[in-house]
């Protein structure tokens, strides 16, 4: 049973269409990959289903709820990982975790934030400043804080860009494991092999519209390709 149901969304900025008419669906426990190239309207579909923006026509329904009458009602279930997300960098780790547990108001926020510092995986560092911490550091820190609260959806965008192979390679783990314990997990990732890994099901977005949807091994069949980058460049191109 599809969780997530988006139909026919079109989102405008002033005269011009960034999303035009996409739908697609996705099912507990799925991790479903937004794939497309720089400018397709992959950022503006993951914003609007982390309610950020408003969306011009269609409908985005998650968990039952009208997301764009009730966004207050979804925000309380997902979370939302931006390519270029920020920590505070004048707080250790383990504070901004601390100040993020803050805003769910939950009588498990210790749970939360111990669960958060063991997806980071920082060791002592957990408690050095934010402002010391290596790139990869703040990415493990920052996906710590995406699931930590057992989201019902995590949006993630690019959740490994800039990691080495090794912490690329533990936050997909991760991100696996949120998924067998029934997150959903929307994902967009230019790493067609990251792709191919973890998604169950892609669709391919170009110009604001989705142009092929399936499972990565159906593509392959499909295209008589070797891989989803083959896939990209024959749909795409």
């Amino acid at each position: 049973m599809a969780l997530i149901e988006v139909k026919n969304l079109v989102k405008n900025y002033g005269s011009v269409t960034a999303v035009k008419g996409i739908s697609f669906s996705i099912e507990k426990g799925e991790i479903f990959g937004l794939i497309g190239p720089n400018g397709a309207g992959k950022t503006t579909t993951l914003q609007v289903l982390a309610t950020l923006l408003q969306i011009t026509e269609g409908t985005v329904t998650m968990f039952g709820i009208n997301a764009n009458k009730h966004p207050g009602q979804i925000r309380k279930r997902i979370s939302y990982l931006p390519e270029d997300a920020g920590a505070y960098k004048n707080l250790t780790g383990r504070q901004y975790l601390e100040f993020i547990a803050r805003f769910f108001q939950t009588k498990t926020s210790q749970q939360m934030i111990e669960k958060g510092v063991e997806i980071a995986d920082l060791g002592d560092r957990i408690d050095d400043k934010v402002d010391t911490y290596s790139k990869g550091m703040k990415r493990r820190l920052l996906v710590g804080r995406a699931l930590m609260n057992d989201p019902k959806l995590a949006i993630l965008d690019e959740p490994t860009s800039g990691l080495d192979v090794r912490n690329a390679q533990e936050i997909r783990s991760i991100i696996k494991s949120s998924a067998k314990q029934g997150t959903i997990v929307l994902l967009s990732s230019h790493n067609m092999l990251e792709v191919e890994y973890l998604c169950n099901r892609i669709a391919l977005i170009a110009d604001g519209q989705i142009i092929e949807e399936g499972k990565p091994t159906t593509l392959k069949d499909k295209y008589r390709a070797e891989n989803i980058e083959d896939v990209f460049m024959k749909v795409v191109s």
